[in-house]
C-alpha cells in the first residue's frame, strides 16, 4: 500500500518539497547542536525544559485525542467516524514520532536515551513515559494498518485484532495521565504541584487534537474528494466545544487556587503569565501577550463553534478549528511549561528565550510529523477512495 504515496499532482509534492526543506534546515541545526552540546538552546540551570519539551507535552495530547474517535466508534459502534477514525489512528502515530523526536532533540546526544533502557528505573516516571509512549505507537501502528490492509481487500478486519483495538483506549489516558506526573510529581515547583494537571492536559488533549483532526479533513476535502461527512463533523465539533470549556473551567479553578490561598509560588506563576511579574525592581512579562492571544483565540473559536450559523459553515468550522489549536497550542504549548519555571525554588526569575537554532529543529520536527502524516493520509484516502470507487 505504501507505493501509493509515491503519486500525487503537483500540490502534492510541492507540498512535500515544502517539508523536506524545512527538515534540511532543522537537521543542519540538530548537528551544531549535537557537537556543540545544550548550550547551543536558551536552556540554563534554571531553565532546565525549554520548547522541546513544551512541544513534547502538546503533542502527547494531540496523539490522546485519537481516542475520541476510537472510543465511540469501535465500543460504541457509531457508524458516522467510519471514515475518520483510521485518520485519528494515523495522527497519533505521527504525534507520538514528533514526541520521541522532540525527547532525542532534549536529551542533546541520543545515545543518552538508551540509559532508560540500559538502567531501568520503575520509581521514575520518565521511565513509565517511555513504556506508555512507545506501547501506545506500537499499537496505534498495528490497528491503523491492519485495518486499512483489510480495507483495501475489502475484508473484516481480523478477530485477534480487537483486544488491541480495546487496549488503545485506557492506553491514550495514559499516555497523558504519565506525562502530567512528570510535572504534578515534581516538589519544589508550586505551578505543577497540583492533582488537577492530569484531567486538565487530557480536557485540552480532547479539544486540540479533534480541532487539528477536523481541519486537516476539511482541507483534504478541498483538495481531493475525501469527504468525513457532515454527521461527523458536527460530532466533532461538539466534542471540541465541551472539552474546550472543561479545559478553560480547570484554569479558572488554578486562578482561585493561587489568587484566594495567595500562596506565592503558586500566585506568582499566573501573575507572570498573565500579568507580568515584578521582581528585584525589574517587569518580567515575555510571554503575557502570548497568555491573552491564547485566551481570546479560545474564546473566539468557541463562539463560532455554539452559534448555530458559522458552526454549520465549513469556512467557519476551519476557522475556529485554527484558532482553538493555536489557543491550546500556547496555553500548554508555551505557558504551562515555561510559566512553571518563574519563580525558581530559590525565588530567582530566569526568563527564557529559546534560540534561532532551537526554533530551527523545532520545526524540523514539526516537519517530519506533516511529512509522516501527508504519507499516511495519503495512503488511507486511496485506499478509501478506491474501494469507494
Amino acid at each position: 500500500m505504501i507505493e501509493k504515496a509515491l503519486k500525487g499532482n503537483q500540490g502534492y509534492w510541492t507540498w512535500m518539497i515544502f517539508l523536506l526543506s524545512i527538515i534540511g534546515v532543522g537537521a543542519l541545526c540538530y548537528v551544531q547542536q549535537f557537537n556543540y552540546g545544550l548550550g547551543y538552546t536558551g536552556m540554563s540551570r534554571d531553565v532546565s525544559w525549554g520548547i522541546y519539551i513544551s512541544q513534547f507535552t502538546f503533542l502527547v495530547g494531540v496523539a490522546a485525542g485519537g481516542v475520541m474517535l476510537v472510543l465511540p466508534y469501535y465500543v460504541h459502534n457509531y457508524k458516522a467516524f467510519g471514515r475518520i477514525t483510521i485518520l485519528g489512528e494515523f495522527m497519533a502515530i505521527a504525534a507520538i514520532a514528533m514526541c520521541l523526536m522532540f525527547i532525542m532533540a532534549d536529551l542533546g546526544q541520543p545515545t543518552r536515551a538508551l540509559n532508560v533502557l540500559l538502567h531501568p528505573t520503575p520509581n521514575s516516571m520518565l521511565f513509565w513515559d517511555m513504556i506508555v509512549l512507545n506501547g501506545y505507537l506500537f499499537l496505534n501502528v498495528l490497528v491503523g494498518w491492519v485495518v486499512l490492509n483489510s480495507e483495501a481487500k475489502e475484508v473484516p478486519p481480523p478477530k485477534w485484532l480487537k483486544p488491541f483495538i480495546y487496549l488503545s483506549i485506557p492506553w491514550a489516558i495514559s499516555i497523558h495521565t504519565v506525562t502530567a506526573m512528570l510535572y504534578c510529581g515534581l516538589g519544589g515547583r508550586h505551578f505543577w504541584l497540583s492533582a488537577i494537571i492530569a484531567p486538565r492536559f487530557l480536557a485540552s488533549a480532547f479539544a486540540a487534537g479533534p480541532s487539528l483532526l477536523l481541519l486537516i479533513a476539511l482541507i483534504l476535502k478541498r483538495v481531493s474528494k475525501f469527504d468525513v461527512g457532515e454527521t461527523a463533523t458536527q460530532k466533532l465539533i461538539t466534542i471540541i466545544s465541551y472539552a474546550a470549556l472543561l479545559n478553560f473551567f480547570f484554569v479558572g479553578l488554578e486562578f482561585f487556587v493561587g489568587y484566594y490561598s495567595n500562596i506565592p509560588g503558586h500566585k506568582h506563576t499566573l501573575q507572570y503569565l498573565f500579568f507580568g511579574l515584578e521582581h528585584d525592581g525589574h517587569m518580567y512579562n515575555n510571554l503575557v501577550k502570548f497568555m491573552w492571544i491564547s485566551v481570546i483565540m479560545g474564546f473566539a473559536s468557541l463562539a463560532l463553534f455554539f452559534t448555530p450559523q458559522t458552526r454549520k459553515n465549513e469556512k467557519t468550522i476551519m476557522i475556529a478549528c485554527l484558532l482553538m489549536f493555536f489557543s491550546l497550542w500556547i496555553d500548554k504549548g508555551l505557558g504551562f511549561v515555561l510559566g512553571g519555571f518563574v519563580p525558581s525554588p530559590l525565588d530567582y526569575v530566569t526568563e527564557y528565550y529559546p534560540s534561532f537554532g532551537e526554533i530551527a529543529i523545532t520545526m524540523g520536527v514539526w516537519a517530519s510529523g506533516f511529512l509522516i502524516l501527508t504519507i499516511l493520509y495519503k495512503v488511507a484516502i486511496s485506499v478509501k477512495l478506491a474501494k469507494e470507487s
